[in-house]
């Protein structure tokens, strides 16, 4: 059996996700929480660390692509020959990391990316597959298929098994992309140097994306505005970054105007959203990668400014903190 280590990022976790890692240190295998809070937690970390894990403070340096970075890092030292990643939107079962890695052992190269059956919680729905192809590719619905592994352009970072060989073939995750797209340019990146990357049916992981809402056939996932800066530019970003090797270079900027078409319709904070994404797709056409902040202060800092509120507002909401433990 290959040995297996797993990456569970934090940020502020909730306990049902302290569960989750509790469950895998128990196993006996390699674990390493990374915690993207901006503070410390030091009583949390002492638990952690007497319950076996592995505890490293990344105050959210390179965002979730700098967290997945520094757990690769250490596993790697410790001879892991597949790594898991899983951030706090993921809800697994008991025998997730077991049924994983017997299709892990089942592949037939030492370079590999594997990925279980996504079921989105709030839209109710599974993730289709994106079979490989110059042209567009024909989605694959996969409510159905409960085995075999399904060749796919990406597979979402949580829940993903990386082999230890692909991730040194394929290098670190960009940490300039900050958080979206991280794992859709990895596996484009992958397919592109011939990296398998796949989905495997016979296991299924339960997944949030945001405070998803419906309103009929449309959905909005109520992104802050910072975080569609960082949607829109990197999904422009990528797809013209492999352009020369599949045909999806045209869809950042469709993504990036349906984006904005949801925040008009659904969301609050209108002009904050949509004046991030209008600046995030430029950006991703000029190839301008780094921390918002950074490259645009004054913007960003209107983009996470928070709504005023009315005095009575303020008021109970100032109260509700009080009161909260």
């Amino acid at each position: 059996m290959k040995s297996y280590g797993v990456i569970f990022v934090l940020y502020h976790p909730s306990e049902a996700f302290l569960r989750h890692l509790e469950k895998a240190a128990a196993s006996g295998q390699n674990v390493v929480a990374i915690d993207n809070s901006p503070q410390p937690d030091l009583a949390l970390y002492d638990v952690l660390q007497r319950q076996g894990c592995t505890v490293l403070h990344n105050a959210n340096r390179g965002g979730l692509a700098g967290a997945y970075n520094r757990g690769a890092e250490l596993l790697l030292e410790r001879g892991c020959e597949v790594i898991f990643l899983l951030d706090q939107d993921s809800d697994i079962g008991d025998d997730f990391f077991a049924a994983m890695m017997q299709a892990c052992e089942r592949e037939p190269g030492e370079a590999f990316i594997l990925g279980p059956k996504i079921y989105e919680i709030n839209l109710e729905k599974f993730m289709v597959v994106m079979p490989p192809g110059r042209r567009w590719p024909k989605p694959q619905k996969m409510r159905e298929p409960t085995e075999g592994v399904y060749d796919t352009l990406f597979v979402i970072s949580s829940g993903s098994a990386i082999s230890a060989q692909a991730y040194r073939q394929l290098g670190a995750f960009r940490e300039d992309f900050f958080i979206e797209y991280i794992d859709i340019e990895y596996g484009l990146r992958a397919n592109t140097q011939g990296v398998p990357v796949r989905m495997n049916a016979a296991v299924t992981m339960r997944q949030t994306t945001g405070q998803i809402e419906r309103h009929g056939r449309l959905f909005t996932t109520n992104h802050a505005a910072w975080r569609r800066y960082y949607g829109a530019r990197n999904g422009v970003y990528t797809l013209r970054l492999y352009r020369a090797h599949w045909g999806l270079h045209w869809l950042g900027g469709l993504l990036a105007l349906h984006q904005a078409f949801n925040v008009l319709l659904f969301e609050p904070q209108k002009l904050r959203k949509v004046l991030a994404i209008a600046c995030g797709y430029v950006d991703g056409r000029r190839g301008r990668l780094g921390a918002f902040e950074d490259l645009h202060p004054r913007i960003a800092a209107f983009c996470k400014k928070e709504p005023a509120r009315s005095g009575a507002l303020a008021g109970a909401a100032t109260v509700a903190t009080e009161q909260t433990p």
